[in-house]
């Protein structure tokens, strides 16, 4: 790829989605944005570039982020991310509620794993949680992998990847092609979004924990501080955002890191006694 080509998507990714894109990963382009110009028709990936550089199809503007778009997931990943949501944050949540109203956002939620793993696990607490209401938003930039968390069925290997036995066969069917599917009780608590995290956050409303791991690590320091920044307020006076296990942002003011644990943080000053659900 000639550089000026690459200077163009790299000021073009950082642009629409946040994507640091680094020079030694310049065969990332090569390697996922030819099949885009096969796609279209393009004779080669130069004269799609040129393309781009014009009034280019907003499809093809879609399928250019939805090839770059990073979707390493799995079923409860990061485990240690959730064990502290169980044992300590949703607890502690609930304790301050008066209104038996929660609300959680999964904020790059790929092909739907993360958020039907919260959903299981909130399914899996059982009493304490009756007569809560719980909303779970999962939203991603990528309309293809939507589109496969709205289907909720996975392969064989996806399923073994981070879901224990136990829960695969009491919330998933087994299909006869061999595929797993999840079941409708699971689905029906995620509410799935498309949404760009660099678009104004302010409609989305507050929420009690943010997951969005695994995503700033994409980011530049910049681009991370403005997100971290626009999430802030979109979390409740005492809520969470987590990040993933082994993600640190060097600088996440106004959020802080809960406990001495880098991968949650929560407001600098955290809300004591009840405070309100949005």
């Amino acid at each position: 790829m000639h550089i000026g080509d690459f200077d163009f998507y790299q000021e073009f990714l950082l642009k629409r989605m946040g994507l640091s894109l680094t020079a030694d990963k310049s065969y990332l382009l090569d390697s996922r944005l030819t099949p885009v110009s096969k796609k279209w028709n393009f004779p080669n990936l130069e004269m799609m570039t040129m393309s781009m550089r014009g009034m280019p199809d907003p499809r093809l503007v879609q399928d250019v982020i939805e090839a770059m778009a990073v979707h390493d997931t799995c079923f409860f990943m990061d485990s240690r991310s959730f064990v502290f949501f169980e044992k300590t944050a949703l607890p502690a949540i609930m304790k301050n509620r008066r209104a038996k109203h929660l609300r959680f956002w999964c904020s790059a939620c790929s092909s739907g794993q993360e958020p039907y793993s919260l959903a299981m696990a909130l399914k899996e607490m059982g009493l304490p949680l009756q007569g809560w209401r719980i909303e779970i938003l999962a939203t991603d930039i990528s309309r293809a992998v939507l589109g496969k968390a709205e289907q909720g069925i996975y392969q064989q290997l996806e399923v073994q990847r981070g879901l224990p036995a136990k829960i695969l066969v009491k919330y998933f069917d087994q299909r006869r092609d061999g595929q797993w599917e999840i079941k409708n009780e699971i689905r029906r608590m995620v509410t799935l979004r498309y949404f760009n995290l660099l678009d104004n956050l302010m409609a989305l409303g507050q929420f009690d924990a943010i997951f969005c791991r695994n995503l700033l690590g994409t980011f530049d320091e910049k681009t991370q501080a403005r997100v971290v920044a626009a999430l802030a307020p979109q979390l409740a006076p005492d809520g969470y955002l987590f990040l993933g296990d082994d993600e640190a942002v060097n600088n996440p003011a106004p959020l802080t890191p809960i406990d001495d644990i880098q991968c949650v943080l929560g407001q600098k000053d955290r809300a004591v006694g009840q405070a309100a659900s949005g």
